[in-house]
């Protein structure tokens, strides 16, 4: 039998209790006096009765029931309602956690809503994008099978234009592998001590071979000490400052670009910056491009493909250091992107520091 039901008839019991005394004081014909004494305690009763059934139904069967259609409205999927009761009970305290189920529901169906929006674009995207080279270079394929390519210049500009798209693809798919990895946790991470000058030193020669043959300048500046160490895994820290190379390259949008890469001393901390020379970010877009899958371009034109998940990676990599990324630009003039990663200190020179700090 339901709680509901119970109370109803025990309060149908308390209800009738009166009338039952009434009836048995007027059956056996009490005197007078004594007869007058039992109406006016029947109609105390009544009365009591009257307001404890209106308490039992207003504490009790009123809350039990928005329970339950709150319960039901859960059930068809509408969340969008608010569960409140402003007594201090036992069933405020049900409501109240009754609320926070509903709102840890609303919250959880939203992502799912956004998520599975997302893999619709990241879809979209993965479509458009390996369509467009898979559509080159079957058009190169043909040509050199028609004997478009008559010449031995031509059959090996064909042949190098297919294999810059094949580039392109396995870009893509190695970028959509690792940030699956990534937001799944399975990628390994090899930390060590890394010296900072001569990690970036090497970065930097990498950087200037591959923009160098695209008309980019490069300067780099080091105000770090060249002592100063870091706790990184070289080969994730490297894939970041690849990402953000590649990016700046893609929206770089001016024959002769430049690059000013930057080490700056914050005590405790390595600051580290990325300028370019491109289009910028409009304000509006600058807070989300570390989202996964956004993208300023929604033109989605052959030169500025990709999957939108590049500064995604920077972001989780970063993070995974301990660090912290962000961008500020301005349009017309460039992006910057900055790291901020805390230094190593072997534990001897932290205690010297801290002595030092002390006097």
């Amino acid at each position: 039998m339901k709680l509901s039901t119970k109370i109803k008839i025990a309060t149908a019991i308390i209800a009738l209790l009166p009338f039952v005394t009434f009836a048995l004081a007027i059956r056996f014909a009490a005197p007078t006096e004594l007869r007058d004494v039992i109406q006016n305690v029947i109609i105390i009763i009544i009365s009591v009765d009257s307001l404890l059934m209106v308490w039992i139904y207003y504490s009790v069967i009123a809350p039990l029931n928005k329970l339950k259609k709150a319960a039901k409205m859960i059930e068809k999927g509408n969340l969008d309602f608010e569960l409140t009761r402003k007594q201090k009970d036992e069933f405020g305290e049900v409501f109240e956690d009754f609320e926070q189920m509903r709102l840890r529901l609303k919250e959880t169906a939203e992502e799912k809503i956004q998520f599975d929006e997302e893999n619709r674009e990241l879809i979209s995207n993965i479509s458009h994008d390996l369509k467009t080279p898979i559509t080159a270079i079957r058009g190169y394929v043909e040509g050199i099978m028609d004997g478009v390519a008559d010449t031995p210049e031509k059959v090996d500009k064909y042949i190098r234009i297919i294999y810059t798209k094949t580039n392109e693809m396995n870009q893509l798919l190695s970028e959509l592998t690792v940030y699956s990895q990534l937001d799944t946790n399975r990628i390994p991470f090899n930390f060590q001590k890394v010296n900072v000058t001569h990690y970036f030193e090497d970065c930097v020669d990498e950087i200037t071979m591959d923009l160098d043959s695209k008309n980019i300048e490069v300067s780099y500046t080091n105000e770090l000490p060249q002592d100063t160490v870091m706790i990184a895994d070289p080969e994730q820290f490297s894939r970041a400052i690849s990402n953000i190379i590649s990016n700046a390259i893609k929206y770089m949008g001016k024959q002769n670009g430049r690059m000013n890469i930057r080490l700056l001393d914050e005590g405790d901390f390595i600051h580290i910056e990325f300028e370019d020379s491109g289009k910028g970010i409009a304000a509006k877009d600058l807070p989300y491009i570390f989202d996964r899958f956004y993208r300023t371009d929604t033109s989605r034109n052959s030169s500025q493909g990709g999957s939108g998940i590049g500064l995604s990676v920077v972001q989780k990599v970063i993070e995974a250091h301990g660090g912290r990324v962000w961008a500020t630009s301005k349009e017309g003039i460039g992006t910057t992107i900055h790291f901020s990663i805390r230094k190593y200190y072997e534990p001897i020179l932290m205690e010297e520091k801290a002595s030092n700090t002390s006097n």
